[in-house]
């Protein structure tokens, strides 16, 4: 799980540079659907990966055991540096800036934009229904890992918003596989999984953190790319 989390974390850094050149014309095209100037694309991308090294706390929790901590974790490379970890004694709830305010940010603003459309509804439930299908995906495939948190495979996110759209709201794909690539991961694979902290303990549980980040981010650059 580990290597498979960098490896689509790369892959999805990759596809962000790489696309705008290999495919220039669609991409600007998907993210116009977006209403995302395609300048900004990269500067989006870039935040989200300086802000997945800043978590913030929300509640703390004493631990019966020593749990330990790495840095390293959101690249998928927990343990490649152990002198870098830290052995605590309380839990940490947190949210992750990069992997889920940023995120939530931008998904917000589409779904303001599509709730402001002529004919809104049918857009709007082909949302919610895309959100509700990748959130039970994400819950079911998703498993807490000590040291890490919630882990997900990091393609499922993606392939299963970008399906969803195209299949409920194609001419609409972009924003709703976006949006549903967004919170699924984030509702379906963090917020419901909470519990399940308490039977393996970690260090820090970050919502939109290691484990879930490179899902994230690749839902985001896949649904710049439907059209």
């Amino acid at each position: 799980m580990p290597r498979l989390g960098c490896l689509t974390l790369l892959l999805a850094g990759s596809l962000a540079i790489l696309l705008p050149l290999l495919v220039r014309e669609t991409f600007e095209a998907s993210l116009w659907k977006l209403g995302i100037p395609p300048d900004l694309a990269l500067v989006y991308f870039l935040a989200m990966l300086a802000g997945s090294a800043v978590d913030i706390p929300l509640r703390r929790s004493e631990s019966p055991r020593y749990l330990r901590a790495d840095p390293l974790a959101i690249l998928g490379l927990e343990g490649l540096l152990p002198h870098l970890g830290e052995l605590r004694r309380q839990t940490v709830l947190a949210v992750n800036a990069g992997g889920c305010l940023i995120p939530l940010g931008i998904a917000a603003y589409e779904v303001v934009r599509l709730a402001a459309l002529e004919h809104p509804a049918r857009a709007l439930i082909a949302l919610l229904i895309a959100v509700l299908v990748n959130a039970v995906v994400c819950w079911k495939l998703a498993r807490p890992v000590a040291g890490v948190g919630i882990a997900l495979p990091g393609l499922v996110p993606a392939l299963v918003a970008a399906a969803s759209a195209l299949l409920l709201q194609s001419d609409l794909a972009p924003p709703v596989a976006l949006v549903a690539g967004v919170l699924g991961p984030l509702i379906g694979a963090n917020l419901l999984h909470l519990r399940d902290l308490k039977a393996t303990p970690v260090a820090l549980a970050s919502v939109g953190g290691a484990g879930t980040f490179d899902g994230i981010v690749l839902a985001g650059v896949v649904a710049t790319v439907l059209g």
